[in-house]
């Protein structure tokens, strides 16, 4: 693939999620008693595509991703909005390449801030184990990205489009930090998933 198509693929899974969720009767129930609580653990669910480190050797034919995280929800509440923005929701997930390039599994905490009622921004830190490369080789297109597991940071910009559903665009960054390698520069992708709250 070329990054061209990986991001053309990665606004058609924005298009869909949009579609899927204005064509949709999904309606979270409101709760209105304050002392239930929510059935389950999960908080959400993620999928989407990205492109494969677009500005290194990885990225350079044009790779891409098939993504996927699940977000369970905050271990606690607080009693007021302000306070709730710095608990964190845990999250897992996974980077699967088309190529056979750099593919990881990560974890860590989400913090998920409302800008308006539709519009968020969140960021994560985690770490993740991958199967890429531990040093550089001249004769591989792998990227030198260090030992495993490797720092995990990401950034999203969201909307959500009803209840259940949002879209969102996402950059996410994995590096050893120079704590094993000298010569990582890490793996940089960018795309666009698709959200259902729970």
């Amino acid at each position: 693939m070329r990054t061209s198509p990986a991001l053309g693929l990665s606004l058609l899974v924005l298009f869909m999620g949009s579609a899927g969720a204005l064509g949709s009767d999904f309606k979270r129930q409101a709760n209105t008693s304050p002392t239930a609580s929510q059935s389950g653990i999960l908080s959400e669910f993620r999928f989407g595509l990205s492109a494969q480190d677009p500005w290194g050797r990885e990225g350079a034919d044009g790779s891409a991703n098939l993504t996927g995280e699940i977000l369970f929800d905050k271990p606690f509440t607080a009693s007021d909005l302000f306070t709730s923005y710095f608990i964190p929701r845990p999250h897992i997930g996974g980077s699967l390449n088309f190529d056979d390039r750099t593919s990881f599994a990560y974890a860590g905490l989400s913090w998920t801030i409302d800008v308006t009622p539709n519009i968020f921004v969140e960021g994560s830190f985690g770490g993740a184990i991958h199967n890429g490369k531990d040093s550089s080789h001249p004769l591989s297109d792998r990227q030198a990205v260090g030992c495993s597991p490797l720092f995990r940071e990401s950034g999203s910009v969201g909307v959500r489009l009803s209840a259940n559903w949002s879209v969102m665009a996402t950059i996410e960054h994995l590096s050893d930090g120079g704590t094993c390698s000298d010569e990582n520069r890490g793996l940089t992708n960018v795309g666009a998933r698709v959200g259902y709250s729970f």
